[in-house]
């Protein structure tokens, strides 16, 4: 073991490395500490310790003196913390499973981070390996979360991946190496305690390798899923617009791509924006390509951590919904220049002689518009005369048309005098044209990166 368990570790430290060993004091934690401080010196790497009690356990302390006197015997520093596990749990309304593994998660990188460590030593073996797959198997979890742990993710390692439970006991057991047995691994209570105990013996009462024959199909479905992720890098990079912590992408290019690979691409693009995809699973996946190849040109799907809203020609993911805008008005008394609620300006001018209208800047008869002018936000039940159009019709009506978003009719501004004059940016009204040799009157709003409208 100690041979393979050198191969392992050339991948994933380097010279110079300080390694932080995550320690309960069970067995496998223990081999790994051993293993670790027997090839330091050839690999020249230093070692710190961490323990995090759980508060679950009365003879946790126990634990931590036992972690205390190993780390002493072998001349490693050690930081030792403990978290009511149980009151994290209420506290953020979670399963105990689930607040214990982020509360190691976090105790583990501010120690890093602390200390000075590049890499974080886990002690997940073959059989951690198994249960996550099988947990995640039962779950619902897409392809690629059957690919389980890896070796190497991050500043984690798990130079232990690759060995069974039995070869750890079996080593300790040679070198005259004691451990302590956590209590709670046996409470059925816990999903993966019944996985480990019930569903995998059961399994190995059809096939006795079923542990290792699932591990090599969870070693052999990484290797697969590492070979899709470029692909999926090069289609989120061909169909996605990233900006301001949100992901937009073409979404008839999405719908073109063969399901299984725009599933990938909504998956990788919904981790991009939340950061991480716990919580999140296959059927989740699923949902968002419905909504993309469905018929509807404006839906939404509130998934954990995320949101996603199928806006005309896109998909759009953020974390959460996008605010929702605060009704305005403000009047105009003359010429000027004005501050608007999106943070563009508005220029209002009086000129004598046009200079010509763009989607920026709209010219009307300076004498057909008195003073003071409104402008304002949509209102339900507008009404306008879109330039170009007979006669009068919903704004609402017009905005579906002109396939603006239900998000940004919100902060449109309204210029208004006895009626609204201008969808700023978008569509002035007709009539009011100016006239040769009378005054004009212009309004220019000047552009902005943060508030560009998507037609």
């Amino acid at each position: 073991m100690h041979d393979a368990f050198r191969r392992n570790l050339v991948h994933l430290v380097t010279p110079g490395d300080r390694v932080l060993v995550a320690l309960s004091g069970g067995a496998d934690s223990v081999a790994l500490l051993h293993l670790l401080h027997g090839l330091a010196p050839a690999f020249s790497f230093s070692l710190h310790a961490a323990h995090l009690d759980h508060g679950m356990r009365p003879e946790s302390p126990r634990d931590a003196d036992f972690v205390g006197k190993l780390c002493a015997e072998l001349e490693i520093s050690l930081t030792v913390e403990r978290i009511d596990i149980p009151a994290l749990a209420e506290d953020r309304r979670m399963g105990m499973e689930e607040a214990g593994r982020e509360a190691r998660r976090d105790f583990l990188r501010r120690t890093a981070a602390e200390q000075g460590c590049r890499v974080i030593s886990l002690g997940h073996h073959r059989g951690d390996q198994v249960e996550t797959f099988l947990h995640r198997l039962i779950r619902g979890t897409a392809l690629p979360g059957l690919a389980a742990m890896r070796p190497k993710s991050g500043p984690f390692i798990r130079p232990l991946l690759s060995f069974s439970r039995e070869q750890i006991l079996k080593y300790l057991a040679e070198r005259g190496l004691t451990h302590i047995e956590d209590a709670s691994n046996r409470d059925l209570a816990f999903t993966r305690n019944r996985i480990r105990h019930e569903l995998i013996p059961l399994l190995q009462t059809f096939n006795p390798r079923a542990e290792e024959h699932l591990a090599r199909l969870s070693g052999r479905i990484a290797l697969e899923e590492d070979c899709w992720r470029a692909e999926e890098d090069r289609l989120l990079s061909a169909l996605g617009r990233p900006r301001e912590g949100e992901i937009r992408l073409d979404r008839a290019g999405l719908a073109a791509l063969h399901p299984a690979l725009g599933a990938r691409v909504i998956r990788l693009a919904l981790e991009k924006v939340r950061g991480d995809l716990r919580g999140i699973t296959a059927v989740h996946i699923e949902d968002v390509g419905k909504m993309v190849t469905g018929g509807r040109s404006q839906a939404e799907i509130h998934l954990p951590g995320a949101w996603a809203a199928c806006r005309y020609e896109s998909l759009w993911l953020r974390q959460a919904p996008p605010p929702t805008p605060v009704p305005f008005v403000f009047t105009i008394p003359g010429p000027g220049e004005y501050s608007l609620p999106d943070g563009r300006r508005l220029l209002v001018e009086l000129v004598e002689e046009p200079r010509g209208e763009t989607l920026a800047a709209v010219e009307f008869d300076a004498s057909a518009v008195d003073f003071p002018l409104a402008v304002r936000s949509f209102r339900p039940g507008d009404r306008f005369r879109p330039a170009g159009m007979e006669g009068r019709k919903k704004l609402k009506d017009f905005f579906i048309d002109a396939r603006i978003e239900r998000e940004f009719r919100g902060r449109l501004p309204l210029v208004e005098a006895g009626e609204i004059l201008w969808v700023a940016g978008v569509r002035r009204c007709s009539g009011r044209l100016p006239a040769h040799g009378k005054t004009v009157l212009r309004l220019t709003i000047s552009p902005s990166h943060s508030s560009t409208i998507r037609l």
